[in-house]
């Protein structure tokens, strides 16, 4: 399996995280999500031990809100002992809500408006990860304003290519993320923050893009931000007491995908900063990263009901689920690959068919050229595996469409975490 919280009984049965499929669909009904709480709190527990082995009791994880944020998990990230990178106020606000402190709440995103300001000021959220000098004027009036003093990371863009999905790529000079180091902006960007007296400036943040797994990424990503820093202290006296090296460690979504050891891909990144930064005469500074896939990818799976069945002679064969692209847009946005499994069984003869939606585009696809037995007919369950990060949280209302619930497996319990969204909800905001 993908996964080794998937397993299959003699009879054909699929569990995940110990529970029949078939059995949470006849429960819950379908579409469903599903999240593997323990297997969130591991992931959680794994990044926190290797950092304090690697970076010191100082260093930090920030689980990364955008992969997937809804209350229980927020909880969760904050039991755990993470931090949390938001993008939006209502990433922040959700966090809030589940009683996340929110002095480990790091305030992110390219486009923050005045009122996003405002409010993650009213809220007393620890640091800003300012991307621009546009976003740094505004922030800088209105910190002064309030006469008070705030934390910010300047976001730098080092112009490293992960060589993964370019829709995720997000460290080379020409992504709309951070200001360039290669262009000379990047160190004006810094210049002009240091003159700000109501911000203080901790520290620096890049982030080279997600799903990566060539293990040299983040090692050239901190040979470029070392150099970085020896700049600014050269040139303008300046050190700086953070460095986020963002997120991304890829996860398996098919068979042929490598498997990550994090822990040591961490510890090699850990003892390559350490040596480049005393070449450099460079303290180190607090590390923190921003996992989200990596928490939370490999905890999720999706449930569907077959609804039909389509042959085409010499052409294809489809199976059409009462979910698609409302609820997993990945394939669509960018051909995302995925594990598909009959929840009932595995055995006897298979063909392969293109996994679709309900929703009227011709490209409602969830994964093409599966393999799935001959006789799946309708009723039947099918279930996508490594579906907890950007599923939910990218699914929308599209053909007016109500969101899957999110249910939560706890040891031998299944809870709803976020419920189904019906008709009504779907005008509530009407007028």
């Amino acid at each position: 399996m993908i996964s080794d919280n998937i397993t299959r009984d003699a009879d054909g049965t699929l569990r995940f995280a110990g529970h029949s499929a078939d059995e949470l669909a006849d429960t819950f009904g379908t579409p469903l999500y599903l999240m593997d709480e323990k297997r969130i709190r591991d992931n959680c527990r794994m990044y926190l031990a290797a950092f304090r082995e690697h970076f010191g009791e100082n260093s930090a994880v920030l689980y990364a809100a955008k992969a997937c944020a809804f209350k229980a998990i927020c909880r969760i990230a904050a039991e755990e002992g993470m931090g949390l990178d938001a993008v939006s106020v209502g990433e922040i606000h959700t966090a809030l809500e589940a009683g996340f402190p929110a002095d480990r709440i790091y305030f992110h995103g390219d486009a923050k408006t005045d009122d996003d300001i405002r409010y993650a000021l009213d809220r007393n959220v620890g640091c800003f990860v300012v991307d621009n000098e546009t976003e740094l004027e505004a922030l800088s009036a209105e910190t002064k304003r309030r006469s008070v003093r705030q934390k910010v990371l300047l976001r730098v863009t080092p112009g490293i290519d992960p060589h993964t999905y370019e829709a995720v790529n997000t460290g080379t000079v020409d992504v709309k993320f951070g200001v360039p180091i290669e262009t000379g902006q990047a160190l004006e960007f810094v210049r002009r923050a240091l003159d700000e007296e109501s911000l203080d400036v901790a520290g620096l943040h890049c982030h080279v893009g997600s799903e990566v797994f060539d293990e040299d990424v983040f090692e050239r990503t901190c040979d470029v931000m070392t150099a970085f820093m020896a700049r600014l202290r050269r040139e303008l006296g300046y050190t700086a007491r953070e460095l986020d090296l963002g997120g991304g460690y890829g996860v398996r979504y098919v068979e042929s995908d490598p498997r990550a050891d994090i822990p040591a891909r961490i510890g090699e990144v850990a003892s390559h900063l350490k040596r480049i930064l005393g070449e450099a005469g460079l303290p180190m500074p607090r590390i923190l990263m921003e996992p989200g896939r990596s928490i939370v990818a490999d905890a999720g799976m999706t449930v569907y009901t077959v609804c039909t069945v389509k042959h085409i002679p010499n052409c294809k064969n489809y199976v059409i689920t009462d979910g698609g692209m409302a609820d997993d847009p990945r394939w669509c946005l960018y051909r995302a690959r995925y594990s598909v499994l009959h929840a009932s069984r595995e055995t006897g003869e298979n063909e392969i068919f293109d996994l679709a939606g309900r929703c009227c585009e011709s490209g409602d696809i969830v994964q093409p050229a599966v393999e799935l037995p001959a006789d799946t007919r309708r009723g039947d369950r099918v279930c996508v595996c490594t579906t907890g990060a950007y599923n939910y949280s990218m699914a929308s209302n599209y053909n007016r469409l109500g969101r899957p619930p999110v249910v939560m497996l706890t040891g031998g319990s299944a809870w709803t975490a976020v419920r189904r969204e019906t008709a009504e909800d779907l005008c509530a905001l009407d007028l």
